[in-house]
């Protein structure tokens, strides 16, 4: 079976004039073509596609993805093994930096007082800077806004590590909740969600059970929250958010 180069351009998701140029550097041959001239691709250059475009996306000029496509030993099965190892190692990279990121963010809403060295060193590589504009206006307003920034002012370097053990603590004992398959309506779970909404109170701002729920639908609906609650186990974010609801609603003295 043979494909003409708008199946192939369809297929791969790149344009014919794309197609066109790896044609005419080599990089990738029609095996066969028309009378007429036309390009017509078998089912094995669609692999050596699936290889180049791979090769491609890790960042490889084109002239070394040749080189290795290639070489007199270029094995189909060794390419997707070293495809594998860079790509895995590029996701491990990104889930890194979105996590230094998501820092660096609540770093510059808290209003951490730090020199950038150190803010660096405690929250990764990626400048909170960036993310200013977008906390005052989301938050800037409102009193718990002013309230932290007026804590967070105050704050030592060692005082933030210490937040960040007992965030780190609290995401452990999480995790291991609902490893144990406890309902996110169960006691274990409000306790922790109890535990949650103290530590807001005791290093940012007053915060009521009301203000806890709508920050627990915050947790869900913005990706980058969410993105970093199921860091710590997929699918926490959501039952976070039932376990502070649940803990909300339950009687107390």
């Amino acid at each position: 079976m043979s494909h003409t180069v708008g199946q192939v351009s369809g297929y791969a998701g790149i344009t014919v004039r794309t197609l066109h140029h790896y044609d005419e550097i080599g990089l990738l041959v029609p095996s066969e073509r028309t009378h007429a001239g036309h390009r017509r691709y078998s089912d094995t250059d669609l692999d050596r596609l699936q290889q180049i475009l791979f090769y491609r996306e890790l960042g490889f000029p084109l002239d070394e993805v040749a080189a290795l496509l290639d070489a007199p030993d270029a094995d189909p099965r060794e390419h997707l093994r070293r495809q594998h190892e860079l790509l895995t190692a590029r996701i491990e990279k990104l889930q890194k930096m979105a996590a230094a990121v998501e820092h660096a963010m609540e770093a510059r809403k808290m209003g951490i007082n730090l020199t950038p060295e150190e803010r660096f060193e405690v929250f990764g590589d990626k400048d909170p800077e960036q993310y200013a504009e977008e906390a005052e206006q989301r938050w800037g307003g409102t009193d718990a806004y002013a309230e932290s920034q007026r804590r967070a002012g105050s704050y030592t370097k060692d005082d933030w590590k210490r937040m960040q053990a007992e965030v780190a603590a609290w995401g452990e004992r999480y995790d291991a909740l609902m490893a144990a398959g406890e309902p996110a309506t169960g006691e274990a779970a409000m306790d922790l969600a109890e535990e949650h909404r103290l530590h807001i109170c005791r290093w940012f701002y007053d915060c009521p059970y009301d203000m806890h729920r709508s920050l627990a639908e915050m947790y869900v609906a913005d990706e980058r929250f969410k993105a970093y609650y199921d860091s710590v186990r997929p699918g926490l974010a959501e039952h976070l958010r039932e376990a502070i609801a649940a803990n909300a609603a339950r009687p107390r003295p």
